[in-house]
């Protein structure tokens, strides 16, 4: 248990490391005092574009998928795994280094899944990119296809299910201004710049 534990503040402080933030100070930016003040991947294409951006979710995804790495190669089991990784997303949420503040989760919850289950991943992937290409809300597309995340699981294991409703959960409260954004027509579109 004490591996568990360790592994679980690991993941944390692993998670809290925030990306796009750091990519931001290199340009000079301080990502929270521009556009909507997230520190995820949208917030900085919008405010320094694509590739940026795309550094950004990839750091961000990397954190999930290293915190379930360190997990499995260390033996942990499947609902443990599970666990550690989403102390990665809580990092990311509330992180250490931003006074307990931080983003929405949905790269790093990704990043979660294509190890602890890669086929939900996939399917989670696919609808997020249907529904952003479809509606241009990258909101809309997480609150979508994260919002599915427990019914996917099931298609691979019910022992992951815990997880799934856990890391689903912090999506949608952690979207709750978007949403209320989404209802008055007010949500910005993806790719908008600042």
């Amino acid at each position: 248990m004490l591996k568990i534990a360790l592994l679980i503040i690991f993941a944390f402080v692993l998670g809290s490391i925030p990306v796009g933030v750091i990519i931001a100070k290199t340009k000079g930016v301080d990502l929270q005092k521009v556009g909507s003040g997230n520190i995820g991947a949208t917030n900085v294409l919008r405010s320094l574009g694509k590739w940026p951006a795309a550094l950004t979710l990839l750091g961000d995804v990397l954190k999930g998928t290293i915190a379930v790495a360190l997990g499995r190669y260390l033996g942990t089991g499947t609902f443990y795994e599970g666990l550690i990784g989403l102390s990665a997303v809580l990092g990311h949420n509330f992180s250490l280094f931003l006074g307990f503040r931080g983003g929405k989760g949905v790269a790093t919850s990704l990043g979660v899944f294509i190890l602890y289950s890669p086929q939900t991943a996939l399917i989670t992937f696919i609808i997020w990119i249907v529904v952003v290409l479809t509606t241009k809300y990258s909101s809309l597309g997480a609150l979508v296809s994260f919002g599915l995340l427990p019914l996917i699981v099931l298609f691979d294991s019910n022992e992951k299910l815990p997880v799934a409703l856990l890391i689903t959960t912090l999506i949608v409260i952690h979207h709750t201004e978007n949403i209320k954004r989404l209802i008055k027509g007010t949500e910005r579109r993806i790719g908008e710049r600042v």
